[in-house]
C-alpha cells in the first residue's frame, strides 16, 4: 500500500487483519497488539507498506504477485480497505 494510504488509514500501526468476505478481500486496522494480525512491513524509503501474509494468500489461492497489484478502496462503513473481487 502506498505511504499516503498507510498514513491516512493505518498511521502508527504495525499489523492488519485480512478477511475474506465473499469474493472481496478486507484489510482492517489492528489497534491493539494483542489482537494479532499480519505484519505491515515497510517496503521502501518513501514509506510504502506491504502486508506479509503468504499463508493467507496460499490458503485462498491468490498469487502473491497478483495480490500486490489489487486496487483497493476505503469503506467507511466497513472500516476497511476493500479489494473488490480479489478472489475471482
Amino acid at each position: 500500500m502506498s505511504h499516503e494510504t498507510y498514513d491516512c488509514y493505518f498511521a502508527g500501526l504495525e499489523a492488519v487483519i485480512l478477511l475474506r468476505r465473499a469474493d472481496d478481500l478486507w484489510i482492517m486496522p489492528v489497534r491493539h497488539a494483542a489482537a494479532g494480525g499480519y505484519l505491515l512491513k515497510r517496503r521502501n524509503s518513501q514509506g510504502d507498506r506491504v502486508v506479509h501474509a503468504p499463508d493467507f494468500l496460499r490458503e485462498h489461492g491468490v498469487d502473491e504477485s497478483v495480490a500486490s497489484q489489487l486496487p483497493v478502496a476505503w469503506s467507511h462503513e466497513a472500516g476497511a480497505l476493500i479489494a473488490a473481487d480479489a478472489f475471482l
